[in-house]
């Protein structure tokens, strides 16, 4: 059975009947204030009255209330007020209300007219026999309470069609909105990759949401082109080691001399060797994209690391003839794996050790900045053909230059996903030399 009330137009309906049903409430509860306010006013008319009557000077107090009685009758003011003066044997000595005198004394609410007119009435007993009964007409009162129940009629009556209307204005906009993001979900489902939730650019919900969705599509799809390069790359770039590896094997079977067999054995085991490392390099690259190494961030010293990092490497610069140069601010600190950064670093370095010539000079700078953390890892070395730069951070890509040395082209590859990982980003500078910029987030 379909949740109506689950729906946009039902969630909508409902809130508009909360509204109107407190309208309603809100309504009855001013009806019923504002009725017992008039009533108070016309008991305090009517006691004010009698009270005015009674102190009317004059000895023979029966006498003097009717005389006054004959005096209010005909001003206009009195139109509204009607009289009964009766003496003790409850003969009618004054006043023209054509109605019964109350049996008790007090407040009556309900006092009927013989032409069906009902007034409010205080029954006063006169001092020396008699009984003044002042009443005060209800029609005033009737009059007010048709206005209010007319006013929040209207009000109860405008709010349930706005309800209604909003109801179904907001359902059918949200209607709309998921339909075409409905429509957008089974083209994706149905093989068509490239196609976005739609964004108005109103900045509303919807956009927000189908913003994500995006991000998470263009997540998705990058992913997949990496799944398909790293494919076709395994497919291309170990072709010619398992080749070389098979070749060493043949070689190992036809040689009939122990000592050449031995070699070839060697020779095929480091073939091996070699493919299992591209193979463990593969296997760390896709680990780290998983971004499932965040679950493991730590606040990382990452100036303090990247010190200790620089001066076990310039013993090999040394050797090798380069010059390393650091400038480091040691407080730098980020939310990272330090391994994994480490790695990062080490690779640059690496990168910087083994494709430049003597002589080169390396640089290694970490700042902080108003935007995060920038590990900058640069040489004055012969740098890479521009034409090549677009592609180092993929997987097997290898400048031309770097070709006549030792390297599989996942060095890069690694770093770019280590730095995706923590949140940043890799990027090569322009100008002569080679540069790598590291970004990250800050603590």
């Amino acid at each position: 059975m379909r949740r109506w009330w689950r729906s946009t137009s039902g969630l909508a309906a409902m809130v508009s009947a909360l509204f109107a049903l407190a309208t309603l409430v809100i309504s009855a509860a001013a009806y019923e204030v504002t009725h017992e306010a008039l009533e108070e006013q016309l008991d305090h008319r009517t006691a004010t009255e009698t009270r005015a009557l009674l102190s009317e000077p004059g000895a023979d107090r029966l006498a003097a209330v009717a005389a006054a009685i004959r005096r209010r009758e005909p001003i206009a003011g009195y139109d509204h007020l009607g009289y009964i003066l009766v003496d003790a044997n409850g003969r009618r000595v004054a006043g023209s209300l054509d109605a019964v005198v109350p049996a008790t004394l007090g407040y009556e609410e309900f006092l009927h007219h013989s032409d069906g007119r009902v007034a409010q009435s205080l029954t006063t007993a006169i001092p020396g026999g008699g009984r003044l009964v002042v009443a005060a007409d209800r029609d005033l009162l009737y009059e007010t309470d048709r206005e209010l129940t007319l006013l929040f009629s209207l009000a109860f009556g405008a709010i349930l069609l706005l309800g209604v209307a909003s109801a179904w204005t907001v359902g059918a906009v949200t209607r709309s909105r998921l339909k075409r993001i409905d429509t957008t979900a089974l083209a994706i489902i149905g093989g068509d990759l490239s196609r976005r939730m739609p964004i108005d650019g109103s900045g509303s919900e919807f956009d927000r949401v189908s913003t994500t969705l995006n991000q998470m599509l263009d997540r998705i799809a990058a992913l997949m082109e990496n799944l398909r390069q790293v494919s076709s790359d395994v497919a291309h770039d170990l072709r010619t080691p398992l080749t070389r590896l098979n070749n060493r094997l043949d070689e190992a079977l036809a040689t009939r001399d122990d000592g050449g067999c031995r070699e070839a054995i060697a020779a095929a085991s480091a073939q091996a060797g070699e493919l299992l490392e591209i193979f463990a390099a593969l296997l760390r690259i896709s680990e780290v994209e998983t971004m499932g190494v965040r679950r493991h961030f730590r606040d990382v010293a990452l100036g303090e690391a990247i010190a200790e990092l620089v001066e076990t490497y310039r013993p090999d610069a040394e050797v090798s003839g380069h010059r390393l140069l650091a400038s480091i601010d040691r407080d730098v600190a980020v939310p990272g794996d330090r391994r994994l950064l480490l790695q990062l670093a080490s690779n640059l370095l690496d990168n910087a050790l083994r494709h430049t010539p003597a002589g080169t000079t390396i640089e290694v700078a970490l700042r902080n900045s108003a935007s995060g953390v920038t590990l900058t890892i640069s040489d004055d070395g012969p740098g890479v053909d521009p034409a090549d730069a677009g592609r180092l951070f993929q997987r097997f890509s290898r400048s031309e230059r770097s070709r006549s040395t030792d390297g599989h082209g996942l060095g890069l590859a690694l770093v770019y996903a280590i730095a995706a990982a923590h949140h940043g980003s890799a990027r090569l500078g322009s100008g002569p030399g080679f540069t790598v910029f590291v970004e990250l987030a800050s603590s």
